[in-house]
C-alpha cells in the first residue's frame, strides 16, 4: 500500500483537510497548553471545592464559639468554665484533682 493508495482513502483526505488540521491543533492547544487550559480549570475547581469545605467547617466552628461566648456572658458560667478548664480558685479555697488510674496515659511495658 503506497502513498497514492493512501491518498485515495476517504478518511485520509478528511484528516489532511487544512480545516481539520487547524481545528485539531487548536483543540489540543486549548486543552493542554493554554494558560486557561482544561487541566488548570480542573485543578482550580478542586481547589474551590476544598476551600468551600474549609469555609463550611470554619462557619460551624464560628457558630460553636458564638454559643460558648454567649454562654460565658453569665458570671456563674464563666466561673464554672474557669474552674474546670484553668483550675482557678477563690481565696481561701483548695483544689484537689482526682485522677483515676484508667484515665492516665501510663505505659505498663516494663
Amino acid at each position: 500500500m503506497g502513498f497514492k493508495d493512501l491518498k485515495k482513502k476517504k478518511w485520509f483526505s478528511f484528516l489532511t483537510n487544512i480545516y481539520v488540521l487547524v481545528l485539531t491543533v487548536f483543540v489540543i492547544w486549548m486543552l493542554f497548553f493554554d494558560t486557561n487550559s482544561f487541566m488548570i480549570h480542573r485543578e482550580l475547581r478542586k481547589e474551590i471545592k476544598n476551600l468551600e469545605k474549609t469555609q463550611q467547617f470554619l462557619r460551624s466552628e464560628i457558630e460553636k464559639d458564638k454559643k460558648i461566648i454567649e454562654k460565658l456572658s453569665d458570671t456563674n458560667e464563666l466561673e464554672k468554665f474557669a474552674r474546670e478548664q484553668y483550675y482557678l480558685k477563690r481565696k481561701n479555697e483548695e483544689i484537689y484533682l482526682i485522677e483515676y488510674e484508667d484515665s492516665l496515659n501510663i505505659d505498663n511495658k516494663k
